[in-house]
């Protein structure tokens, strides 16, 4: 017969997995700011701007640039911003940099 089991449907709809979390970017750095770039041995430059998805660093004395990727970057450590500074410093004296 027609409405003999007419009772609500009492299971929950299965649950759906919860969307994957993307990557939150770092946050961009000031420009000059010294960074370190992790994948090529710590190297220390200063933050130029963004290539893309990559990030520009420029060496602190000077040079050409290179370019890095935002998760492979930090800010570089007090010890790391004075040795690039006094590296500058001495080429400067050297006649090598402006």
């Amino acid at each position: 017969m027609y409405g003999e089991d007419t009772r609500p449907n009492i299971q929950e709809p299965p649950e759906l997995p919860a969307p994957p979390e993307l990557p939150v970017p770092p946050e961009l750095p000031v420009s000059g700011a010294l960074l370190a770039d992790m994948s090529r041995g710590d190297r220390v430059g200063e933050f130029r701007g963004v290539a893309g998805p990559r990030w520009s660093l420029r060496p602190v004395g000077g040079g050409i640039e290179w370019e890095a990727e935002p998760r492979h970057v930090r800010p570089a450590l007090v010890m790391e911003q004075l040795r690039a500074r006094i590296a500058r410093l001495n080429a400067r004296s050297r006649g090598e940099v402006l």
